[in-house]
């Protein structure tokens, strides 16, 4: 089970974002974060900016959209050109609807949680996700500290997926680091969010396959991935 890395322009330079994806190919996703400063206290982009990034690069885009009323704005990104949209389950009215609108326009469907909302609540709406996010920061700012709290929730929710048998991907986001990638990976995670991380090197490629390296070794010595 081989780690992604979803490099997110959160932190990359908004009036160059053509050149900042270029800056990180060989990344296997863009991470894009939508923000309406109503579900969270900030304000990003929207569906004319994905539009445009999109005919910019040949990265898939990843839309984490940290917005309120998903169930109305998430099939307009998979419009745009993403090629995956995650809405959040605190703010989603019909989280199953939903996800089958995002599948059935041709992007994958992907939930996030906070920190603090539980994945036991949600266990039987796995089936109907390609991928389940985690947040391990408060979501609506860049560049904060990762939270440890979060691990064993990203190992319960492995073992949830395992107990299912589903080939689902579990993305982790804020604070992923080449401090604190081993740990996520090592817990479960197989896809990662990285910002500052990235954006903040000297060299964004170079720092997406570091932290490929690491979280490849740490998944390959992870008690979880051996029973795969």
């Amino acid at each position: 089970m081989a780690a992604q890395i979803n490099p997110s322009i959160l932190s990359a330079d908004f009036a160059r974002l053509a050149d900042e994806a270029k800056a990180v190919e060989g990344a296997d996703w863009l991470h894009v974060d939508v923000m309406d400063n109503h579900f969270v206290p900030n304000l990003t982009l929207g569906t004319p900016v994905v539009e445009s990034l999109a005919r910019a690069t040949d990265i898939p885009l990843d839309c984490h959209l940290m917005i309120e009323d998903p169930d109305r704005w998430a099939p307009q990104y998979v419009e745009a050109g993403a090629s995956s949209v995650t809405f959040h389950v605190e703010a989603a009215r019909a989280p199953i609807r939903l996800a089958r609108e995002i599948r059935a326009k041709g992007a994958r469907a992907s939930m996030a949680l906070k920190p603090a909302t539980p994945i036991e609540t949600y266990e039987d709406i796995l089936p109907e996700l390609d991928m389940l996010l985690i947040m391990t920061v408060e979501p609506g700012f860049g560049g904060q500290a990762f939270l440890d709290i979060t691990l064993p929730k990203i190992r319960r929710t492995r073992e949830l997926i395992a107990k299912h048998g589903l080939q689902m991907w579990l993305q982790v986001d804020g604070g992923v680091s080449a401090e604190t990638i081993e740990r996520c990976a090592e817990a479960g995670a197989d896809v990662f969010v990285a910002g500052s991380a990235v954006y903040g090197a000297a060299d964004p490629a170079e720092a997406v396959r570091v932290l490929r390296a690491q979280a490849d070794r740490a998944i390959a010595d992870s008690t979880w991935a051996c029973g795969h």
